[in-house]
């Protein structure tokens, strides 16, 4: 009969694969470095495959690794929301968030007002498409995500944080600047700007303008929305984003297009067991109050 594995091993690579190094796994579980390093090499010769590839950035988990802390991440999940139920908390104290979004403008109201309450907690916050955002919260490798029409899945909760409907972003002294409303057929001779492959911005345009089989016009691709913003800005093109995706601008305008009047929803979505842990129930509730001052 095999002995099952040392829950120190365990842990060890759970939280290994949740802060991304050894030595930030090391501060959390407050233990050495060798000493979570031992146990990762103990559990990865059990196994007979590495977890772990070691990186310059830090460490990323190999597919047997994603497979593990899949589980893994849910018994640490559980051993937490005990501790939570029979401590006395009077104050979050400390801890951090891993949060990511597809686009900036949701979330940035909501970190400030968190930070204002929070100043001890740590929130990393990255930027990804809406393909690989919700690739890292099926792997339970964030906690909570800022998404735009996230996948139904019984594994996630979800909570509508607004809707907003797709809009085309323009120097106020474009030409089309002037009308209440464009067509897509208006922008057959334009440049749009879009965000990268795996945006859901990029899946919705191809779709609709197939939809109403006209033509796709030349595009401009981005990595990051402040540079679709930058490139509107420098009247590389136009935008087809969100209402709400860009901060305002005074040299920007946003018209309403015919094809596309359907709202889209912007929700927060998290790891339907990580939702009563405390950290991140603090978090959804910043965000359900900034919404209601509207904030967003």
């Amino acid at each position: 009969m095999n002995t099952p594995p040392s829950p120190y091993q365990v842990k060890a690579f759970t939280f290994a694969a949740r802060e991304g190094s050894i030595s930030a796994a090391a501060k959390a579980l407050g233990v050495t470095q060798s000493s979570v390093t031992q146990h990762i090499a103990k559990l990865e010769t059990r196994m007979g495959t590495q977890l772990f590839i070691r990186r310059r950035s830090g460490l990323e988990l190999t597919r047997a690794g994603k497979e593990l802390f899949s589980v893994s991440d849910r018994l640490a999940t559980v051993e937490q929301l005990v501790t939570e139920k029979i401590s006395d908390y009077s104050a979050l104290t400390d801890g951090h968030i891993r949060l990511i979004a597809n686009a900036p403008r949701p979330a940035m109201p909501i970190i400030a007002q968190y930070g204002r309450l929070y100043p001890q907690i740590q929130i990393d916050f990255t930027l990804y498409n809406w393909t690989t955002a919700m690739t890292l919260l099926a792997e339970r490798q964030v906690d909570i995500a800022i998404v735009t029409d996230p996948e139904e899945s019984p594994a996630l909760f979800t909570h509508e944080l607004r809707r907003s409907s797709y809009k085309a972003h323009m120097l106020k002294s474009h030409p089309l600047a002037k009308r209440k409303k464009i067509s897509l057929a208006d922008l057959q001779n334009e440049t749009l700007v879009l965000p990268e492959d795996g945006s859901l911005t990029q899946k919705v345009v191809r779709r609709k303008f197939q939809a109403h089989q006209l033509n796709l016009p030349r595009i401009l691709r981005t990595t990051t929305f402040p540079m679709v913003k930058e490139a509107i800005l420098h009247n590389l093109g136009i935008g087809l984003l969100l209402e709400n995706s860009l901060f305002p601008s005074e040299k920007l305008t946003a018209v309403s297009v015919t094809e596309m009047p359907e709202g889209y929803r912007d929700c927060i979505a998290i790891p339907a067991d990580k939702r009563e842990l405390r950290l991140i129930r603090s978090f959804l509730d910043v965000a359900v109050e900034v919404r209601a001052g509207g904030g967003m």
